[in-house]
């Protein structure tokens, strides 16, 4: 009775911090994380990431799918925004991770409202550290504190055992990261890397790549390892890969998404190397063709592809038919907050 009576206390300290809020992150899972790109842009035909490979939006566009919302507008709060906090709800994602690239850069203007809008649905945001110019262990730790002090006052700021959690995107790229000991208390910062050697200083793992998560290799050592040590594990699943449009001529593997084949089979892979987080790679990538964001069963050109033939589903139900197994997926893992209530 007494884990019960703390539950629903649980429930009652959310919905005061979340007015409204409190049934739809009850049902959301704080396990299931999504990679989120804020760096779209269409302001008055001023279009951002859209034309990338030399396309002309809006008909024509540098991805391989074409979104249901079309070349949408990052900073569009009330419109695509807000669609998108609607479909990660459905999704049963918790945690949006947020690509950042640098105090003052384009997506860090655009942050507050997507805490915002995140906030009115019971989503919380964790924060992709991405590969700026010039950046460092040093400049990570400062990064960090800029976070926690700009936007950690919103509720909707994701935190684990009162620390936020940040992704470090090619963390390789730098080799010492010694100073990232001066936010362990405060900071969850997760190395990308399977390679546990290169870990030191970090509070956990994840993998990011879509393609690899389909064979997995090193995860079932690196989730042993992780838990061995105390460590988030913290795997990347996705639904498929293809960035031929927006890269024209490169040599980058595809991975076909098989019908929803594919993403089944790596979220299964994520489950049996015991992760602690599964990151899902991603929401709206759609330079890469990753994403589960909904793409248009009837685009404006034959040369996109689309979700038709997915779990069995076409048309307009195909189009958010991976939101739909995400949910499902998601329902394996259960959400931290409840977990810590009901234990």
């Amino acid at each position: 009775m007494r884990r019960i009576s703390a539950w629903f206390a649980a429930l009652l300290l959310l919905a005061t911090a979340l007015p409204g809020t409190a049934h739809a992150a009850a049902a959301l899972s704080g396990r299931t994380h999504l990679f989120y790109y804020p760096w779209y842009g269409s302001n008055a035909g001023a279009y951002r990431h859209w034309q990338q490979g030399g396309h002309t939006p809006p008909d024509d566009i540098g991805a391989n799918l074409y979104p249901v919302l079309g070349p949408y507008d990052s900073g569009d709060f009330s419109g695509a925004v807000e669609q998108h906090m609607r479909w990660i709800e459905q999704s049963g994602a918790g945690v949006i991770v947020y690509s950042w690239w640098g105090q003052g850069s384009y997506e860090d203007g655009l942050a507050a409202g997507v805490l915002e809008a995140a906030a009115r649905h019971g989503i919380r945001v964790a924060w992709h550290l991405e590969p700026y110019g010039g950046r460092t262990a040093a400049s990570t730790v400062s990064d960090i504190g800029y976070l926690t002090g700009r936007y950690g006052s919103s509720p909707a700021f994701y935190r684990e055992g009162g620390r936020g959690a940040f992704y470090v995107f090619e963390s390789l790229r730098i080799t010492d990261w010694t100073p990232l000991d001066q936010v362990r208390s405060s900071a969850i910062v997760l190395a990308q890397t399977t390679d546990t050697s290169k870990v030191a200083h970090f509070g956990g793992m994840y993998t990011y790549d879509a393609i690899a998560g389909a064979t997995a290799p090193g995860w079932r050592d690196a989730g042993a390892y992780c838990e061995a040590n105390g460590l988030v594990w913290a795997p990347s699943v996705g639904p498929g890969y293809i960035d031929d449009r927006a890269v024209p001529g490169n040599t980058t593997p595809t991975l076909a998404r098989d019908n929803g084949a594919t993403y089944d089979r790596e979220w299964q892979n994520a489950l049996s190397s015991g992760a602690d987080w599964v990151s899902v790679t991603s929401f709206n990538e759609w330079h890469e063709g990753s994403v589960i964001e909904p793409a248009r069963s009837a685009p404006p050109s034959p040369a996109y592809e689309t979700f038709n033939g997915a779990y069995g589903t076409s048309g307009t139900a195909s189009e958010t038919a991976y939101l739909d197994r995400t949910r499902y997926w998601a329902s394996q893992l259960a959400s931290p907050w409840v977990r810590a209530y009901a234990s």
